[in-house]
């Protein structure tokens, strides 16, 4: 599925590419499932944080079969299932997983631990090592300990959801934010958040106070960005840490570095999701480890055919989606 041009969703379509070649140190996957992220429909309409050159094949994480190694690749490799991040197709930048055939290095292929599906092992590819590292951060400086309060938005997301599980389990009292009683019901019901809040209410902020008995949080995990994400600053207690890691609310929240100073919070971004290779593998190894051991959970919310890519971005930018979207390829 690619795109010419940048714009709506029909700007994705279906063309018949020649078969990708994997170069040293490379391999060809057979795509079974492609992860969608918000990001890759902020690309598509040409407002996201790199501009590709054109065409562009979207899609940064498959799971599949390999079906061919390259040069310096162990022919162990091919025949065996796994989940990757992907490589751009010749002479297109980063993307290439919507697609039936995919390619990857090597180094950033991860196999599946015994009895965790492909689908749910894909579903990790992107937001499984990101969780991780964002929870890691915050236990690391202190702020997330048993007891600690912690707010989630966008908590019914593919992200969210793993970092709503993270917090529960290192004992921490967890406030689910999202937009709508089907978010929050999985928010609390599935999740185990201690507390759930519907951020589209004009008093949000005051039901998350109240939730913490007027304290504030300890912990910001902003997965939403924009206006939603400004305001969840007026929750934090003094000391707290910010997590502003999520854009799907128009951008980033706008938190200069002087404002967190005046209420003495930590504020971190995105930069500390920007994984290397050497970052990323063992971070989505630890994930799947965690799903195969039952301890934590991707939620996979809706997955469209690999064709139906512009339906699967429409549904995203709506809002609608629960968890993890995926594309499948028959």
């Amino acid at each position: 599925m690619r795109m010419g041009r940048f714009g709506g969703p029909g700007v994705l379509e279906a063309v018949e590419l020649p078969e990708p070649v994997a170069g040293p140190g490379e391999v060809v996957i057979g795509v079974s499932y492609a992860d969608v992220i918000f990001m890759e429909t902020q690309v598509r309409r040409g407002e996201g944080f790199f501009t590709p050159p054109l065409p562009h094949v979207p899609g940064g994480a498959v799971g599949g079969r390999v079906v061919a190694a390259g040069a310096g690749v162990e022919e162990a490799w091919v025949g065996r299932t796994v989940v990757a991040r992907t490589l751009a197709p010749e002479g297109v930048a980063a993307g290439g997983g919507y697609a039936e055939r995919a390619r990857a290095d090597v180094a950033e292929l991860s196999a599946l631990p015994y009895a965790l599906g492909l689908r749910e092992a894909t579903a990790l590819a992107h937001d499984g090592p990101t969780a991780v590292r964002i929870f890691d951060n915050a236990v690391s400086d202190g702020s997330l300990r048993p007891g600690a309060r912690v707010l989630v938005l966008a908590a019914a997301g593919g992200l969210g959801a793993l970092l709503v599980q993270l917090a529960k389990a290192a004992g921490a009292q967890v406030i689910a934010a999202a937009r709508g009683e089907h978010k929050l019901a999985l928010a609390a019901r599935k999740l185990g958040a201690d507390d759930v809040v519907d951020y589209s209410l004009p008093d949000w902020t005051d039901r998350v106070l109240q939730a913490t008995g007027g304290r504030g949080v300890d912990v910001v995990f902003d997965g939403a960005g924009g206006k939603r994400g400004r305001e969840a600053l007026e929750t934090t207690a003094r000391g707290a840490r910010f997590s502003a890691h999520g854009a799907p609310g128009g951008g980033f929240a706008e938190i200069g570095p002087g404002l967190a100073a005046e209420r003495g919070v930590t504020l971190v971004g995105i930069e500390q999701v920007q994984l290397t290779p050497d970052e990323y593998k063992p971070l989505l190894d630890r994930a799947l480890f965690e799903a195969a051991a039952g301890r934590l959970r991707p939620v996979i919310g809706q997955t469209f055919p690999l064709t139906a890519a512009p339906e699967a971005h429409e549904a995203v930018e709506s809002r609608a989606v629960l968890g993890k979207t995926l594309l499948t390829v028959e």
